[in-house]
């Protein structure tokens, strides 16, 4: 793996360092948190190992902060004096994924940076939906069919947007309810049928296909096939 070491004690890094690429690793090493952050940001490493308290501005909580608000998932292990039970509960909710207090034995943090290494890399979250020829863009907002752009108000983007994250699903008016309009209740309004109904001219306007398809007694779906 190619590691960051983050720390300010010379003797600490040097240990660690040595440890590590004596193990296959690749490690750099910045001694404080401004140039950690920098590399942190700009580089792409496998693995952060990070003491808590640093110098340069920018501590460890604050570096890891920063990075998880950048979408960084690089995962982070804690490397730091502070051992009380608040201290580790802080760095675990900054956005650490593991933590080992000082004084440690080697044996230990080779064992937890290749438990870290191991884990299956955390997915991208999706920014387009499609089904068929219908795309939905989460970040522009917008709706296409075959290219053409499709005009739909804020309430049918969400409906549209969790009837296309469930293609090939039944989704019930309970869930469309409680997932689109926030009611935990069953109202006894006909504001589905409406919505849908409206979704569906828009959508299958000049296109020989349907997408929306009706489930008797059950609710949506969208799907590319005919409902037959």
């Amino acid at each position: 793996m190619r590691i960051l070491l983050v720390e300010d004690d010379p003797e600490v890094a040097r240990f660690v360092r040595r440890g590590l690429t004596e193990a296959g690793h690749s490690v750099e090493h910045r001694d404080n948190g401004r140039d950690g952050l920098f590399a942190a940001a700009g580089e792409p490493f496998d693995l952060l190992v990070l003491d808590r308290m640093l110098p340069g501005g920018v501590d460890g909580l604050r570096l890891v902060e920063t990075l998880r608000a950048q979408d960084n998932r690089t995962p982070v292990l804690f490397l730091t004096a502070l051992s009380a039970v608040d201290e580790r509960v802080r760095g675990l909710k900054a956005g650490g994924d593991d933590y080992l207090t000082k004084p440690f034995a080697f044996a230990e943090l080779l064992a937890r940076v290749e438990a870290l290494g191991r884990r299956p890399a955390a997915e991208v979250p999706a920014t387009r939906l499609r089904v068929a020829d219908l795309e939905l863009d989460l970040l522009s907002r917008t709706v296409t069919r075959g290219g053409k752009r499709i005009d739909v108000q804020p309430r049918e983007f969400r409906l549209l947007e969790h009837l296309m994250r469930h293609a090939g699903q039944v989704v019930t008016r309970t869930m469309l309810l409680e997932k689109v309009w926030d009611y935990h209740f069953d109202p006894q309004t006909n504001v589905i049928d409406v919505h849908v109904s409206r979704l569906r001219q828009k959508l299958d306007r000049g296109f020989d296909k349907p997408l929306i398809h009706t489930v008797r007694n059950a609710g949506y779906m969208i799907r590319a096939e005919d409902a037959g």
